[in-house]
């Protein structure tokens, strides 16, 4: 009898240790603290990173390493296996990215919109203009200064998208690659009283610094999606993969989205999360910043 209850006894503080040491393994910090992010300027300059990253910070354990290029660089980063997710905004060349097997799955994010700035005197008349790819003919047909990303970033590549709708091929004097992000494109363009074409968010953060004004916006040609993809680990072994679907999952679940569009500036949100949607939008209009 007294060896029934001792084997009994003892099977039950190895039940308890052993669950004490699987629960202990589900909270231990993560082995491989640091998550190499490449993303779109949009993001970084517009303030959102800094404002929601760290919350995300504070309960996982990590720490994430923002690193910002146009979305075509950061792609091309993930292809190389240089970081361990991509967050951009070029809908097709995400899709391109997961198709070769670089990326896991494109998961929803949020979303904004295009606007096209330009000086107050708007020389090529292009304020009350049905479409943006009308706007651009119109600058087009002046030869009106446009200063262009140039850069293969996601608002580069709806730029050309654009002009492709307008049946232009821009060239000349008057179109300037500058090869450079969003907020320092937006500074030439008003140095040189020119038209660009920005995202909503970097706008909001930098308006206050620029003479420009919106000139044309909200039509359905000016959505802009963002999308996360973690790279694939069975093609980069060594890639923080953990750490980048913790990112993720993060991202698109109910906190990480509240942050998203609890995120202002001027008293506009500058990302409307839509983890639970497709990235889709009403057939008459882009969605304008919501108050």
């Amino acid at each position: 009898m007294k060896s029934t209850r001792l084997f009994a006894g003892l099977l039950a503080v190895s039940l308890s240790l052993t669950a004490f040491a699987i629960h202990a393994d589900d909270t231990k910090p993560p082995a491989n603290k640091v998550i190499k992010m490449a993303t779109t300027t949009s993001t970084e300059n517009s303030g959102l990173l800094q404002d929601i990253l760290p919350k995300f910070e504070a309960n996982s354990g990590y720490s994430v390493q923002v690193i910002a290029v146009g979305s075509g660089k950061a792609l091309k980063m993930g292809e190389d296996g240089d970081v361990d997710v991509v967050l951009s905004h070029a809908p097709a060349a995400e899709k391109e990215f997961v198709e070769k097997g670089f990326g896991d799955k494109r998961y929803p994010v949020m979303y904004n919109d295009f606007i096209i700035l330009g000086p107050e005197t708007d020389p090529a008349a292009i304020k009350g203009s049905t479409t943006a790819p009308e706007a651009l003919g119109k600058i087009a047909a002046k030869q009106a200064v446009f200063i262009s990303r140039g850069d293969d970033s996601g608002t580069h590549k709806k730029e050309l998208k654009l002009w492709e709708a307008a049946s232009t091929q821009p060239a000349g004097e008057w179109y300037r690659e500058a090869g450079d992000g969003m907020e320092k494109v937006i500074q030439m363009a008003g140095e040189l009283s020119a038209y660009t074409l920005a995202d909503r968010g970097t706008w909001l953060s930098a308006m206050d610094k620029s003479p420009l004004k919106i000139l044309h916006e909200g039509d359905k040609d000016l959505f802009n999606p963002y999308g996360i993809i973690a790279v694939s680990q069975s093609r980069y072994a060594d890639i923080n993969h953990a750490g980048a679907q913790a990112l993720i999952d993060w991202m698109v679940s109910a906190e990480g989205q509240q942050a998203i569009g609890n995120f202002k500036v001027h008293d506009s949100v500058l990302f409307t999360p839509n983890a639970d949607k497709a990235d889709s939008k009403p057939a008459e209009a882009a969605p304008a910043a919501a108050k």
